[in-house]
């Protein structure tokens, strides 16, 4: 019952917010709906910490130690991103970049968006799982070409051909998938597309075919998380979408599909009994990180700065959930969730700091600490955690994933610490000016939301000194589950 009240939270959202987008009270509704929704996932929470994972609806729906941290993460910051929202997306109407209908589409597929990655999440049926992929791709289009500007209508362009050719990818393999379990589970007709029913037959699949199956399933998924050569998307609709949708991308959106490739991995190696499937994350995960890194320096926007520290960091933690192991694992998640409240804080202040200097080219944002001193030392504390500075839980899981290459794979160190030092150079190098430079910019009309900016930065430095035992839990078991 909880997973369906979580699931029809930002259903009924969106028909509200699409019948009453235009009232004044929108923005407080699509809050209101966000908050309404964290409640529900705390329950779920509590659930499964009492009774451990579940399966409801003829085993359509299940939580388990892996998604259910991911559901509270992705509820936590959809909550939070409505919050910030809220100011920003007053001050683009008044600016006269938003009008009434804009706004309708922008509340309610936030929360078409918000159903999709629950559903992505919490559903069995990997069939169902494509499907969310495919709503949350379709929103999100919508909501990056909300200005109608040319470059918004490109950017969104972009992103459907690319990510729609990576969903049809990802079909292909979903297809292979079944054709693998039918031999298997063939008298259970749809429901052999259930991932605990081929897990727990994952040793009798045939392994070409699934093999086969995961090489579609990377691609396509591996194209929603950004990873090189699969990126192109990406910049350009974190710099051409409103920046609230920019926080939902990089913090959410990003997961939600590693976490589909992750569920296919502990399939597809448990068939062919080989670690082929964790190589290929390596070395995707590598390749995303150090040319992610190199093209931070080439960067003027600064929404696109950091749309490629998101690459960057996809990469890092792909190539840790492909190095397997259970420290590497426990790393790999800890580090989506810091980088997801790390990343989403830094949109935050990013899109306050392009609103007071009205451009998001980086040369025209300065001093911001002598016009909104809270904007521009969240952007510095913010810009600081994602370049992994102690003590901030950035930190923790880059010298967990470090170490633990350094033991299992030594040749790939240089790459991780190359990538890491660029990103460190290109970053402080842009974001000092912006925060310390000098500028006669007048100050916002409307106080910035900067709540949810130091409350994530709270919990990722709380995360790199002290892990709660609940989350320490929660990781474990989720990086033995990953491990198989």
């Amino acid at each position: 019952m909880v997973i369906l009240i979580v699931l029809g939270l930002p259903l009924l959202g969106a028909l509200l917010l699409a019948l009453f987008g235009p009232h004044r009270y929108a923005a407080e509704l699509n809050i209101g709906i966000s908050f309404a929704s964290l409640i529900a996932v705390v329950f779920l929470v509590l659930r499964v910490l009492r009774h451990g994972p579940m399966l409801v609806l003829h085993d359509q729906f299940f939580v388990d130690s892996f998604n259910v941290f991911l559901v509270a993460l992705t509820a936590f910051v959809g909550f939070t991103t409505a919050l910030f929202s809220r100011p920003y997306m007053r001050i683009e109407e008044q600016r006269g970049h938003l009008n009434a209908a804009r706004l309708r589409l922008y509340h309610s597929m936030y929360q078409v968006f918000m159903a999709a990655m629950f559903l992505a999440l919490l559903t069995n049926n990997m069939g169902l799982l494509w499907v969310a992929m495919e709503a949350a791709t379709l929103s999100t289009v919508l909501l990056v070409s909300l200005y109608r500007t040319r470059a918004s209508l490109e950017a969104a362009w972009k992103y459907f051909i690319l990510c729609g050719v990576g969903i049809a990818q990802a079909l292909f393999g979903t297809i292979l998938l079944y054709l693998a379990a039918e031999h298997v589970l063939g008298h259970e007709g749809m429901t052999a597309l259930l991932w605990t029913h081929l897990n727990a037959v994952k040793g009798q699949l045939e392994p070409r075919v699934l093999g086969l199956a995961f090489v579609f399933l990377l691609v396509g998924y591996g194209t929603k998380v950004g990873l090189v050569p699969l990126h192109n998307w990406l910049p350009d609709a974190h710099a051409e979408g409103p920046t609230p949708v920019s926080a939902v991308l990089s913090g959410l959106l990003l997961n939600v599909a590693l976490y589909a490739v992750i569920r296919c991995k502990i399939l597809v190696e448990g068939s062919i009994g080989s670690y082929l499937p964790g190589r290929m994350l390596m070395g995707f995960g590598l390749l995303s990180a150090v040319l992610g890194a190199f093209f931070l320096w080439r960067q003027r926007d600064i929404k696109r700065l950091f749309g490629y520290s998101s690459i960057e960091h996809m990469g890092i933690i792909t190539f840790a959930f492909g190095l397997g192991g259970p420290i590497a694992n426990f790393a790999a998640l800890l580090h989506m969730t810091v980088h997801s409240l790390t990343k989403s804080s830094i949109f935050f202040t990013a899109g306050h700091a392009s609103q007071t200097a009205d451009t998001q080219q980086m040369d025209g944002i300065r001093g911001l600490v002598s016009i909104s001193p809270t904007v521009g030392w969240g952007l510095m504390l913010g810009s600081l955690a994602i370049l992994g500075m102690p003590p901030f839980g950035v930190f923790a899981s880059e010298f967990l994933i470090l170490t633990t290459a350094m033991r299992e794979h030594p040749w790939t160190t240089p790459f991780l610490l190359i990538a890491l030092g660029v990103a460190f150079a290109a970053i402080f190098r842009k974001v000092q000016p912006m925060v310390f430079g000098e500028s006669d910019a007048p100050p916002l009309p409307h106080s910035p939301a900067l709540v949810p900016v130091f409350i994530h930065l709270a919990i990722v430095l709380m995360l790199g000194v002290y892990i709660p035992f609940v989350l320490a839990e929660w990781y474990r078991a989720a990086a033995l589950l990953i491990g198989g």
